[in-house]
């Protein structure tokens, strides 16, 4: 699509129209926000029903559910390649799209690529809300990835979206400390609310007809958050103690970070830094009396909360009461 400030000429005369197109409660969010806000959204895009539950029945995704509240129509595409797997979905989302006749589309978290007839389509073009401060953490998991490096901050980046992997240029910027104790569930539900917050601040300031200053990513530090991995769930405990004490709390609420107890796989949701004496082995067991502490690559972990399969989160202590620990013993280590 061509550059920022071309469709961004935005001497608005009338309220914009949007399109949103998201998937997860991280999107819903800022839908709801819009949607207080007065904005005019005549189509919701979302990813189609998915299996959930015990019962492994359809189940709407955040943002539709929403939409449907509030009585907006939803198109599910599969794909919105018109050359691709789905061209029958790409063609009757392009239908729904052009009847929308959208100024700007909003996409968080949607799921899908948008293929440049979409990004062309609307007025002002595409604006994506990004939980990083770009270029940090592109891609699909950036609250996730900050958190399990270590970041002392983050935040939210809205950017015209182009062809590109999260490679447009940043509009508005908004910082949010990582605080010691955050998971991805507590500093998701921050970035949730601050992307509402600032989609809103840059739809205002193109409503009153000014242009969104437009600046390009630096070629420096740029990284990658790559998809969450349910191998990555398992604990390796040769790494030091502070990279898995993040990785725990990066972690949660998916996939959780695992080991194994007495032949049995366990859930570790929290867990402190602690020291370790010299010459120990990683996986090996420290004390298993008032605390369960594990010796790591480096220092060690005492393990603070657990679950154990088809059971809730339960304190350390439950787990040490139903299959007692011996200090010196070595716990498995993943391959």
């Amino acid at each position: 699509m061509g550059d920022s400030s071309s469709s961004q000429d935005a001497s608005a005369p009338h309220p914009l129209k949007l399109v949103f197109a998201g998937t997860p409660e991280f999107a819903a969010v800022a839908l709801q926000a819009l949607l207080a806000a007065g904005f005019e959204v005549p189509l919701v895009m979302s990813q189609p029903d998915r299996p959930a539950g015990r019962g492994m029945k359809l189940q709407a995704s955040p943002v539709k559910a929403l939409a449907l509240q509030h009585g907006v129509a939803v198109s599910q595409p599969r794909s919105l390649r018109l050359d691709g797997k789905y061209p029958e979905d790409a063609a009757a989302a392009r239908e729904a799209l052009l009847a929308a006749a959208p100024d700007v589309m909003i996409v968080a978290a949607y799921g899908l690529i948008l293929p440049t007839w979409v990004l062309d389509l609307p007025r002002l073009g595409c604006l994506n809300i990004h939980a990083s401060l770009l270029p940090r953490w592109r891609g699909a998991a950036p609250i996730h990835r900050a958190i399990e490096a270590g970041d002392a901050c983050t935040g939210i980046t809205i950017m015209q979206m182009d062809a590109g992997l999260d490679t447009g240029d940043m509009l508005l910027i908004g910082e949010q400390p990582i605080q010691a104790g955050d998971r991805t569930t507590t500093l998701h539900d921050r970035l949730a609310a601050q992307g509402g917050e600032l989609i809103v601040q840059a739809l205002q300031t193109l409503q009153r007809g000014e242009p969104l200053p437009a600046t390009r990513q630096p070629e420096d530090g740029i990284t990658y958050a790559h998809k969450i991995d349910k191998a990555e769930s398992a604990i390796d405990w040769r790494l030091p103690a502070a990279l898995i004490e993040r990785r725990v709390r990066a972690f949660d609420p998916f996939p959780g970070a695992s080991f194994v107890w007495d032949g049995e796989l366990v859930k570790l949701w929290q867990a402190e830094l602690r020291p370790a004496p010299a010459g120990v082995q990683p996986g090996q067991v420290l004390a298993a009396g008032d605390e369960l502490r594990i010796a790591c690559g480096e220092g060690a972990l005492a393990l603070r909360q657990v679950q154990r399969p088809g059971g809730k989160r339960l304190p350390v202590a439950a787990l040490l009461q139903a299959k007692p620990g011996q200090v010196g013993q070595t716990l498995p280590l993943p391959e």
